[in-house]
């Protein structure tokens, strides 16, 4: 996600604080799994939450979601706990979405990396650090993005080292991270 913001033009010291924070403290996908979750189970087992136990539940589930983002099952734990500190009767129902919950985990990584990179581009736009030029030919496609070097074609490629032959040649990553590092 960082070499992409950084192609589309956001400023790599934007970049370098916003997606990580963003990993931190902006993981709505979780959030928003968790909330729904629970009001699947209390529906499932035919006790429905009342709204005021919805928007206590809801406190609960976004500020327990900054520890069950990075773990992998953490969600059914930190749903489990979140129902047993408001509904205990509802525990037992959280059997019922295990059988789903590696499909929704994917689904709550991918929400999770939207936000992040959509409040990236906020960010960027609201400190006067993005190129609204290179968003443009990015989502327009005419600039594509180069997975196999992690660096966009024209904006901020690579550099060309002279070859044996006296041909250009670009560097890899490793070779500059290795170069970087004082290493080569």
């Amino acid at each position: 996600l960082i070499a992409k913001m950084e192609h589309a033009g956001v400023s790599k010291p934007v970049v370098g604080v916003t997606v990580p924070t963003g990993y931190s403290f902006n993981l709505d996908g979780t959030a928003i799994y968790l909330t729904m979750a629970a009001l699947f189970v209390a529906s499932a087992m035919g006790n429905p939450l009342a709204l005021g136990e919805q928007i206590s539940l809801l406190v609960f589930m976004i500020i327990a979601s900054k520890g069950a983002a990075g773990v992998t099952g953490a969600g059914l734990a930190t749903l489990a706990g979140g129902l047993q500190s408001h509904r205990p009767d509802l525990v037992d129902g959280v059997g019922i979405i295990v059988g789903i919950d590696r499909f929704m985990s994917e689904a709550r990584a991918l929400t999770n990396f939207t936000g992040n990179a959509v409040a990236t581009l906020l960010i960027g736009k609201w400190t006067r650090e993005l190129d609204l030029d290179q968003v443009e030919r990015v989502l327009s496609g005419q600039d594509r993005f180069d997975e196999s070097t992690m660096a966009a074609h024209s904006h901020g490629a690579p550099e060309q080292d002279a070859g044996a032959d006296g041909a250009g040649v670009e560097d890899s990553v490793a070779e500059k991270v290795e170069a970087a590092a004082g290493t080569r």
